[in-house]
């Protein structure tokens, strides 16, 4: 029911309020930017500028941070042995190729060529080419027609080297004097143990012997992107084991999906001296298969970013008449402005042949030779010009011979991905068991890895919240109290809270609480009279601050909260892999985030309007592991954080769209994780929720253990004297 807001007070302002209580939008509903469309792949994604160099000290390691994250490599997994395999030799005029397995992980196999220069001892330069999504990968053959056209336009100048440009790029570093690892993607080329896009996961979206894309795979952040990058962190090890290597000239080139593994490698691994990612870097599609894409990844950043946390080692680019048509105009010139800035303009090189389509043709090949040339002092004349070549057979290419047999059986498809996951699994609880901190220096280790790990997925802290605003819309009496009817306005942000304010007495005000209910602020109501709680927090001289947070009360059409959480899929979804949760929360922040920012702008709020203290209370399923992460965003912000849990975990969580799914909440400790983050805070939980030793260990190494209290849920009632006790 909706009444006129000068009725309402008239008769609300009386005395008692009966019946509905008025809103802060009486027409409509708040006006946030949240509430439009999800972000996407196809979405456009600017450089986000800094003015200083220590600025992009900072902003570079949150670049590198939320890589990792999302990669599932924060920390690194443990490095187990390689065992590489070489073989087979394949021996040409100037070059010869070796055929390569290793083990980038216990039984699962990264497959390659090495191809190197002929007489030549080292050390010498070390080029990674990860081939991207060219068909085949390592095998790939462009074709008669292809190569015709491409003769006829001046994008290539040889037949053979044409209609095999992934091997002629290959051929020709090994020329120039490099080592160069020519890798396969998940699912291609002789990478046959997962399948690159399975058509179906569903069947592994389990709670045990789960497989990727699955809630608990994604529970703990493992995903096919970062199976994928933790192949090319092994293939630099692989590299700097060769005798050959020169530890101090690594490189990295390769075009679309090769392109986005270049930059992410490169982002990520200083041992990478030089990238050249092509065809890739744009503000615009940031690229489409489930091995470019991964929970976390580009909340608040795109590959113009990530390409610039290269910075200031040598980084190269390349457009074409794709997705990068407009890179001379927009993103190039960021990053002409940070390498200024940082004071290496020589060290960023880019070309824009956009007369041709996507590509990694010999056009763009020669701007890589020059580049590799320059920066690792290979000493040839430019312009280099690339010779022909004759190309291995897939006979001589494939790494698997009648003496190194493919794998197969429990090595091949879903029992090989579970047994892939499980082992991850163990090795992550193991690490994270390792971090529980029982000392001051373990402690700052912990809060390093596990709460940067956390700030990373929530994606904001109290102190990056702006100014925020309460506008009044209404005021009511509720039991001789008076509810203040407005919204929050957190306006940097463009995100709006229905909210109440319930005023204390003048001459009794002590500070201001918090309460987070699990169904917005009609939590504060049972029926038309304020809880018991909150009207003796009131009658103790606090004021009591509530909100709808996003998707509650007034977010939705019939003020219930909302019951999933909106996905993105891509292509039309039909397909497995195209359903991938990557596709939402690559771009979005899940609706847990979001609402932990609501969290942080009534913090904020409260602390510019209070001279005393700020205390937080969220009791129940929803907001007690919201305020648990809220608290651990805030500093020194809150005097005593109350809640209860419910005996919520993440682990429990069955789809990727319920409200309280969170990308990576289950690596990173679940809600004991959250609570343990509070450390040195004053927090009480109720009914025993989160009493393990990783929430009580942190507590000790902080020296706060009389500052965690757990209490039993007969005493949920008595939040008002909880917060008084020690005041």
């Amino acid at each position: 029911m909706r009444y006129a807001a000068g009725m309402l007070i008239s008769v609300c302002m009386l005395g008692h309020c009966a019946g509905e209580m008025p809103r802060a939008f009486p027409e409509g509903g708040p006006s946030d930017i949240r509430t439009g469309e999800l972000r996407n792949l196809n979405g456009y994604f600017p450089f986000q500028r800094v003015e200083t160099t220590r600025q992009w000290d900072d902003r570079q390691a949150e670049i590198r941070r939320r890589i990792l994250v999302s990669q599932g490599l924060w920390p690194l997994p443990t490095k187990t042995p390689m065992r590489a395999v070489i073989h087979g030799r394949v021996e040409r005029d100037d070059y010869v190729v070796d055929r390569v397995y290793l083990e980038s992980a216990p039984g699962h196999f990264l497959t390659g060529s090495l191809y190197r220069p002929v007489d030549q001892k080292g050390p010498m330069p070390a080029i990674l080419s990860p081939h991207g999504h060219w068909n085949q990968g390592r095998f790939y053959d462009a074709g008669e027609k292809q190569v015709s056209g491409d003769l006829e336009s001046g994008a290539e100048q040889f037949k053979i080297g044409g209609r095999y440009p992934i091997q002629a790029r290959a051929v020709q570093l090994a020329r120039m004097g490099c080592l160069v690892f020519v890798y396969d993607m998940t699912g291609n080329a002789d990478s046959i143990q997962i399948e690159h896009r399975p058509s179906k996961w569903s069947h592994l979206d389990k709670a045990d012997d789960w497989g990727f894309m699955s809630v608990q795979a994604d529970l703990r952040q493992q995903n096919m992107m970062g199976l994928q990058t933790w192949n090319s962190i092994r293939a630099i090890d692989f590299l700097l084991e060769l005798k050959e290597t020169d530890p101090s000239r690594i490189g990295v080139t390769g075009a679309s999906g090769g392109g986005t593994q270049s930059m992410i490698i490169s982002a990520i691994d200083d041992r990478i001296a030089a990238a050249m990612p092509c065809v890739m870097v744009s503000t615009a599609m940031q690229g489409g298969c489930t091995c470019e894409n991964a929970p976390l990844l580009r909340i608040d950043q795109g590959n113009i970013d990530i390409a610039a946390a290269t910075a200031p080692r040598p980084l190269g680019l390349t457009a074409a008449d794709d997705w990068t048509i407009e890179l001379e105009t927009k993103g190039y010139p960021d990053l002409v402005g940070l390498y200024e800035m940082l004071g290496h303009t020589d060290r960023l090189t880019a070309v824009f042949h956009t007369q041709f389509k996507h590509n990694y043709n010999q056009v763009n090949r020669a701007a890589m030779y020059s580049f590799f040339n320059r920066h690792f002092q290979l000493g040839f004349e430019t312009p280099i010009k690339e010779r022909d070549l004759v190309p291995l057979t897939r006979e001589e290419a494939t790494v698997w011979t009648d003496e190194h047999p493919r794998p197969s059986g429990d090595q091949v498809g879903d029992a090989h991905e579970v047994k892939l996951l499980q082992m991850a699994t163990a090795d992550s609880d193991k690490q994270m068991t390792s971090l529980v901190p029982s000392t001051a220096d373990d402690l700052r280790r912990y809060k390093n890895i596990v709460g940067g790990a956390w700030e990373t997925i929530l994606g904001r802290r109290l102190d990056q919240v702006g100014d925020v605003t309460f506008t009044q819309t209404d005021s009511v009496a509720v039991d001789d109290v008076d509810v203040h009817i407005g919204f929050l306005d957190h306006v940097d942000r463009g995100e709006q809270l229905p909210a109440y304010r319930i005023a204390a007495p003048r001459k009794k005000q002590r500070g201001k609480v918090i309460w987070i209910g699990d169904s917005g602020k009609s939590s504060v109501m049972d029926a038309d009279h304020l809880i018991t709680p909150v009207r003796d927090l009131v009658e103790d001289g606090f004021e009591v601050i509530t909100a709808d947070l996003f998707g509650q009360g007034e977010f939705t059409d019939d003020g219930q909260p909302v019951a999933a959480q909106r996905m993105w899929y891509q292509r039309d979804g039909t397909e497995g892999w195209q359903r991938f949760s990557g596709y939402t929360y690559g771009f979005n922040n899940c609706l847990f985030a979001k609402r932990v920012h609501d969290i942080l702008s009534l913090i904020r709020y409260a602390h510019s309007t209070s001279d005393g203290d700020v205390h937080l209370v969220g009791l129940g399923s929803t907001a007690g592991p919201l305020v648990a992460a809220a608290r651990s965003q805030s500093g020194d912000a809150i005097g005593k954080t109350i809640l209860d849990v419910e005996r919520f975990q993440f682990i429990d969580l069955e789809k990727h769209d319920d409200p309280m799914f969170v990308p990576a909440a289950v690596k990173y400790l679940d809600v004991d994780g959250l609570l343990s983050l509070c450390a040195p805070a004053e927090l009480v939980v109720i009914d025993n929720a989160g009493k393990s030793g990783v929430v009580r260990e942190t507590y000790d190494a902080a020296g706060a253990s009389d500052r965690l209290v757990y209490i039993d849920r007969n005493r949920r009632g008595e939040i008002a004297s909880l917060i008084r006790d020690n005041e």
